[in-house]
């Protein structure tokens, strides 16, 4: 028992959460840092970061990104949250999702969440981990046959999304993963809801 017990404390899973967007659809291009549900919008994902079972969790900015940081700082002194730069976030998706990953310190898996997905249920984000963390190499949320946010990533696929390119994240990734990628039912369509536009906000 007390070698299983050191065996999972071993096992270290890290947070990226990507904020580094422009969010031109929104309008002015401030959407994380928009009025939503008495905060900003960037809280939602920040709250479910800080409630995942991770050992670290990495913030990354890119437009606005100072802005987002320091709001970012105002709502949590956790250790565990460090920022990095996209300083390439203008390229897109992939220009955020590398400058997470390669900011990691030896992770065993990566819990890759939106800073537009403010309602994913908190209750999902153990399933995943746990997932990875008995074997399976990614595991995303579905909910009535959608697949949905975030993904938790083995470590043997991390240099794969290092090697992402364009406006694209891990979805094709995983896409061609079939039947070995881990699909865990998630209780709401949370796993499915970003913002894009202000209509989108409710």
């Amino acid at each position: 028992m007390e070698r299983l017990v050191s065996e999972e404390k071993a096992f270290r899973v890290s947070a990226v959460l990507l904020a580094a967007g422009a969010g031109r659809r929104f309008g002015d291009g401030g959407k994380l840092l928009a009025p939503y549900a008495g905060g900003r919008l960037i809280d939602g994902a920040l709250h479910k970061a800080l409630s995942a079972p991770v050992d670290d969790i990495v913030l990354v900015t890119g437009a606005r990104g100072r802005e987002v940081a320091d709001h970012v700082a105002a709502q949590t002194r956790d250790p565990r949250l460090r920022v990095v730069m996209a300083t390439d976030w203008a390229d897109g998706l992939s220009a955020s999702l590398r400058a997470g990953i390669a900011a990691l310190d030896r992770a065993d898996a990566a819990l890759v969440l939106l800073g537009d997905m403010p309602r994913v249920p908190v209750a999902i984000l153990p399933r995943l981990v746990g997932a990875v963390r008995h074997g399976a190499p990614a595991a995303a949320p579905v909910f009535r046959g959608q697949r949905g946010h975030p993904v938790v990533f083995g470590a043997a696929l991390l240099p794969q999304l290092l090697a992402l390119t364009g406006d694209q994240g891990g979805g094709r990734l995983l896409a061609g993963m079939g039947e070995v990628l881990t699909l865990v039912e998630s209780p709401d369509d949370g796993v499915l809801y970003d913002v894009d536009t202000p209509g989108d906000v409710s």
